[in-house]
């Protein structure tokens, strides 16, 4: 990670961003879906207080990226909207957020992580089997565009 990129935890004012970066990436590539409106419109309802994190990214004083990481359950968690400013890929930022997100799930007690992809998103996947991430047999999503399911399981601390 470049040292002027710095992990941010989510504030209210990032919102905007939260919603542009991933508004951005999805729109690209598919439609945007009821969930993807729920959880960019409403993070804080969606995300932080069921007991998920929110980590931005800045580089060079800018937001140029975003990493959710959601609740399911006790000890499970999805890491999902992923998102880095065009401008600003290749420069290991997408995996500074993954790595941070690991970290913080470790921090809240997650014994695994999981996620649902695109299997035409090929950098992200290789960005997530990178980190660890494995592939895992689909279960049902909300999202229609999801055809790839990863899971990491993380080792019990101490």
């Amino acid at each position: 990670m470049p040292a002027s990129v710095a992990l941010i935890d989510f504030e209210p004012a990032h919102q905007p961003a939260f919603r542009a970066l991933n508004h951005a990436w999805i729109s690209r590539y598919f439609t945007l879906e009821a969930p993807d409106h729920q959880v960019l419109d409403d993070p804080q309802r969606y995300v932080l207080d069921p007991g998920g994190h929110i980590l931005m990214a800045a580089y060079e004083g800018e937001i140029v990226g975003t990493c959710a990481l959601i609740k399911e359950h006790e000890g499970v968690y999805e890491l999902a909207k992923m998102a880095v400013a065009p401008a600003a890929q290749g420069l290991g930022i997408g995996w500074a957020l993954g790595q941070g997100m690991l970290q913080k799930a470790r921090q809240l007690g997650a014994h695994r992580v999981e996620l649902v992809s695109n299997s035409t998103l090929v950098p992200a996947l290789a960005l997530y089997e990178k980190l660890g991430f494995q592939h895992a047999p689909l279960l049902p999503s909300p999202y229609q565009r999801g055809d790839v399911r990863m899971v990491l399981d993380l080792p019990a601390a101490g």
